[in-house]
């Protein structure tokens, strides 16, 4: 397409651009790829230094913003924890008053040794709801991962290597324990007598 100018003359060809980016033309009449280009919003070379700055604080501030919600998220957690822990022991509280308040009343021992192993039954089944069954069982094989042994005895009515005597409960499976049971393990005595 040419145009004239008001004197008349003939111009160059205004030739239509669809890349806004492209410079004016060159003293050839040539124009200039973006490539060749030095402003500041080429996309070709990356972000400047300010826009990696800005996009660094902005990390830093989503990275201190998800810490401090995992912190109260935790601590909301641990606090949950706790109240279902403490509601769940309250009626073993309970009855352990109403027990010795019997026992008192009555006089009698029978009353209070009934009324303190009624307690111990319900804070034994408190800790197998939470997870945490009882384990006190002789006879069965010594397994290190519920067991912690703490004498060895020799018994010719057991087989090596059981359990014979509990002395401390353990509580818990064998993947997760609030503590192993403490035992005493069978040993039978070689034949020769060593």
């Amino acid at each position: 397409m040419v145009t004239e100018n008001p004197s008349g003359a003939a111009q160059q060809p205004v030739r239509p651009t669809t890349d806004a980016a492209r410079e004016p033309a060159a003293e050839g009449g040539e124009q200039v790829p973006p490539s060749k280009s030095h402003t500041a919003t080429d996309t070709r070379t990356g972000p400047t230094a300010e826009e990696l700055e800005d996009r660094w604080h902005r990390a830093l501030a989503d990275a201190d913003n998800l810490r401090k919600r995992h912190v109260r998220e935790l601590e909301q957690a641990r606090e949950s924890e706790r109240a279902r822990v403490a509601a769940a022991f309250v009626p073993v509280v309970d009855n352990l008053e109403r027990a010795l308040a019997h026992a008192d009343a009555d006089g009698g021992q029978d009353a209070l040794i009934t009324g303190l192993f009624a307690v111990h039954d319900q804070a034994v089944a408190v800790l197998a709801s939470l997870g945490y069954p009882r384990d006190a069982e002789v006879g069965v094989p010594f397994d290190p991962a519920r067991h912690e042994v703490v004498g060895v005895v020799d018994d010719a009515r057991a087989e090596p290597g059981t359990v014979v005597r509990i002395l401390h409960p353990g509580y818990g499976t064998a993947d997760r324990q609030l503590r192993p049971a403490a035992v005493v393990v069978s040993r039978r005595e070689s034949p020769d007598g060593a």
